[in-house]
């Protein structure tokens, strides 16, 4: 499924070799699935709507579309083949759940020629993606398609919970029977739009085993980069808004609990990574010029296809952190760590791998000679956990917010606040005065108590005496409940107001700074005596 990755056509200069599929032309498929798609939709609008019931799973229809035609069925210059329709009504529901009416569904699988996708996995199989870049089409085997059947009912569940999930959306699974050959195919959506370019494409599993691109796959025009590469290339990882990060974690989390019931292992997340780069304009709209169909709308007209509406996000495309008036096809907006603005777009894939007695096998061998952890077989549980862990920490960041500079109003609260403290210090000078004869009397100098009330903060047998008095140039003010006094050992951009019940400036301090107000409580070193003291600071 991985090879929707490929982002356009088949490879270069091998348009002229025809691939095969267990010894059949990829255009003989191309044209039997058309054919056989085309007749069993147009025969399924003549049944009447009606609830999914339990057999509704389990159904087979079939029907025989010879090369010389019958009464049913249109003639074709493709050997005689048997045309196989998979849950036939429940599948017309998941359509429908999707928005997807049976005319849009013919006229884009069969009104124009399939386009046939390279493949850069291993599982041998076939892609093809619709002319209107809405479905991919692949050919599976037999033992996924019968898994495919057995989770439909489970599948049906879940998408009448959560339509909105990076899950793939299955809209139909067929077989294809010729000259004793099986071929099954199941279509989906596609998850990466040929119309807007992948600069980077991964397939991602969370584990580190064997997990790097082959040679020959960097080769290609559009290669498909794995888990190790990704490391390598976006080590800081894609950084979102909280909002994105959040609906995107949530997403994952639910899609690989829903995997991990029934038991699923060893798929993927494909990753396709856009740049917004005004310099690449002109290659882009040569890219969209390449699209056949020129009708095809700028969004896809299936709901909940998009990545963004897949993530259960706000729908908007990024305003926030995407200014550009253009056509986002709608991806994820998220930067990279060199600040570059991007557009991902994502998907679950390879989703019907279960861990059966293969995979049980395979998972023990692998784990006798390497590290079972890093391994891509590995039990569901432990499979989900670990995906998450690499997406959440590895893969996907949020960005942390900045402090934000001060408003006007917030200015003016302070500096009214500043005009207050003044008035304060004049209408009590004269207590002030009072204060300072008696400390006068005591011998104390000013600048021995200026000592003493630095010195005290180390010391606390000392107890912290009157400041000196309030000079022009500073800014700070000290208010009590008995007695109000200037601190000079703060900067003049600081206003401080103590507050104590005899005149110590032990019990609370206020300081204004650069528009933040900070709070501290202080004890005394009377207070310091009593067990019940404690130290306060808050900071606003």
């Amino acid at each position: 499924m991985s090879s929707a990755a490929e982002n356009g056509g088949a490879a270069p200069g091998k348009q002229s070799e025809e691939k095969t599929y267990k010894k059949t032309a990829s255009s003989a498929i191309k044209g039997a699935i058309q054919l056989g798609i085309g007749y069993t939709v147009g025969n399924l609008t003549s049944k009447p709507d009606r609830d999914v019931l339990m057999q509704d799973f389990y159904v087979v229809e079939s029907v025989f579309l010879p090369s010389e035609g019958s009464n049913l069925t249109p003639a074709h210059h493709y050997p005689d083949f048997r045309f196989k329709t998979y849950a036939p009504l429940a599948f017309r529901y998941f359509r429908e759940l999707f928005g997807i009416k049976p005319d849009d569904y013919l006229y884009s699988l069969c009104n124009e020629p399939l386009i046939e996708l390279s493949n850069p996995g291993a599982s041998g199989s076939l892609f093809f993606v619709t002319s209107d870049d809405e479905f991919i089409i692949k050919t599976v085997q037999h033992k996924e398609a019968e898994f495919l059947q057995k989770l439909l009912p489970g599948y049906y569940m879940n998408l009448n919970q959560n339509p909105r999930t990076l899950l793939p959306k299955f809209y139909g699974l067929y077989c294809m029977q010729s000259g004793g050959i099986n071929i099954r195919i199941v279509v989906m959506n596609n998850v990466l739009p040929r119309s807007m370019r992948m600069h980077f494409t991964y397939d991602l599993k969370g584990s580190t085993y064997k997990r790097r691109a082959s040679r020959k796959e960097r080769e290609k025009s559009n290669p498909t980069f794995k888990d190790l590469d990704f490391l390598q290339d976006m080590h800081e990882g894609l950084y979102f808004d909280t909002e994105t990060y959040n609906a995107l974690m949530k997403t994952l989390q639910r899609d690989c609990r829903v995997l991990e019931s029934f038991k699923i292992m060893d798929y993927s997340l494909l990753l396709g990574i856009h740049i917004l780069d005004h310099c690449l304009k002109e290659k882009e709209e040569e890219t969209t010029q390449n699209v056949p169909d020129a009708k095809r709308p700028g969004v896809q007209k299936v709901l909940y296809s998009t990545a963004m509406e897949s993530i259960q996000g706000p729908g908007k495309s990024g305003d926030a952190m995407i200014t550009e008036n253009r056509d986002t096809m709608g991806g994820i907006p998220a930067k990279s760590h060199r600040g570059e603005k991007l557009l991902l777009f994502m998907g679950i894939i390879d989703i019907l791998q279960s861990y059966r007695l293969m995979k049980k096998l395979e998972h023990s061998w692998k784990a006798l000679v390497y590290d079972g952890d890093t391994v891509s077989v590995h039990r569901p549980s432990f499979y989900a956990d670990r995906f998450l862990k690499f997406m959440n920490s590895r893969v996907f960041k949020k960005i942390q917010a900045l402090k934000a500079s001060p408003s006007k109003k917030r200015c003016n609260s302070i500096a009214a606040l500043k005009a207050t403290s003044q008035e304060l210090v004049s209408s009590v000078s004269q207590e002030w005065k009072g204060e300072k004869r008696d400390l006068l009397t005591e011998g104390q100098s000013f600048s021995s108590l200026d000592e003493e009330a630095l010195g005290s903060r180390h010391r606390p047998d000392l107890v912290p005496s009157t400041p000196s008095l309030f000079e022009a140039a500073s800014m700070a003010t000290t208010i009590s409940s008995s007695s109000l006094y200037v601190d000079e050992h703060y900067p003049q951009d600081r206003t401080t107001l103590y507050s104590n019940s005899k005149g110590l400036p032990s019990s609370s301090t206020f300081t204004l700074e650069e528009g933040t107000i900070y709070l501290t409580s202080e004890p005394s070193a009377l207070e310091m005596q009593d067990d019940n003291a404690s130290v306060l600071d808050v900071y606003l």
